[in-house]
């Protein structure tokens, strides 16, 4: 019952995916960090941050949970979703993400059964090659 239930979870997580297709409009801006403190993310609830980026840009993520969640930086390709940063049950996360093709790229949390809240920081910097 259990692994069903786990099956169901990932089959929601995957139909938000390709239902939202990055819903929301990208709103990262090159040189205006997003700094967010506290953001409520409900049971199983799903949080974006979406931009546009090319190569040679460079997006720079940090993120704390006060629970274990589930967080990627995914494009939409078709009907495939293309995933090329992924963390399970994670409570925090930085890193630079340089991407290889042009994308509306989304950095995606989402909350397990408990809940949580996350504070975050993105910053866009574009590459030199306009």
């Amino acid at each position: 019952m259990i692994r069903v239930a786990r099956f169901a979870v990932a089959m929601t997580g995957a139909a938000v995916l390709a239902l939202a297709g990055c819903a929301a409009t990208p709103a990262l801006e090159p040189g205006k960090p997003l700094e967010v403190r506290a953001h409520p993310l409900p049971p199983y609830e799903v949080h974006e941050e979406c931009a546009s980026l090319r190569p040679g840009d460079r997006l720079h993520y940090r993120f704390e949970s006060k629970a274990p969640l589930a967080f990627n930086i995914h494009y939409h390709e078709g009907k495939a979703v293309v995933m090329p940063v992924t963390r399970e049950r994670a409570t925090a996360d930085e890193g630079t993400f340089a991407p290889l093709a042009a994308h509306d790229y989304c950095l995606m949390w989402e909350a397990g059964a408990e809940g949580t809240t996350i504070d975050y920081s993105v910053r866009l910097t574009r590459g030199s090659g306009k």
